[in-house]
């Protein structure tokens, strides 16, 4: 299972070997970690999208496109907790993504995929909803919500979307 995604990394890594490249993350990176994800206007185009919860009960709702799956959980009362407000620093909000809707998306950067490596329960098609942005072609997607968090608030603190 692992070794899949250690190709997928090889070969998306080595063509970039040769170009110049910053260490500095990239603008967009900085935008989606460091400020919770992007803001979305109330009247955005929507899609439905269903999450299957720990308890296996479905939940169908309407996404923006343009929000993050964790911003659309919150937006809809599901608990995907996002301990760190979608800032890509912790797992909670771990999802699995259909494999064909996974090599779909854009690869994770490094430090979603550090993140992941703590995660419960992490398959090959795992992503942190905090880094996947709802889009047109997602339509319909099931998306599974892990049977446990390694990370999560005793206190009942319910972070809130900023």
């Amino acid at each position: 299972m692992f070794s899949n995604r250690l190709r997928q990394t090889a070969s998306r890594i080595a063509p970039r070997l040769h170009q110049k490249s910053s260490s500095s993350p990239s603008a967009a990176a900085i935008a989606k970690r460091w400020h919770g994800g992007p803001h979305v206007a109330a009247d955005a185009p929507t899609i439905t999208v269903t999450f299957l919860q720990p308890d296996e009960t479905k939940k169908e709702v309407a996404a923006r496109i343009g929000e993050s799956f964790l911003q659309v959980a919150h937006r809809n009362d599901i608990d995907l907790e996002g301990a760190c407000e979608g800032v890509c620093a912790c797992s909670t909000c771990h999802l699995i993504f259909p494999m064909d809707v996974y090599d779909a998306l854009e690869y994770p950067e490094e430090d979603e995929e550090d993140m992941l490596d703590m995660a419960f329960g992490l398959t090959e098609s795992s992503r942190l909803g905090c880094q996947v942005l709802i889009s047109e072609e997602m339509d319909g997607i099931m998306v599974e919500m892990p049977k446990a968090t390694r990370n999560f608030y005793v206190d009942g603190h319910v972070p809130q979307p900023h």
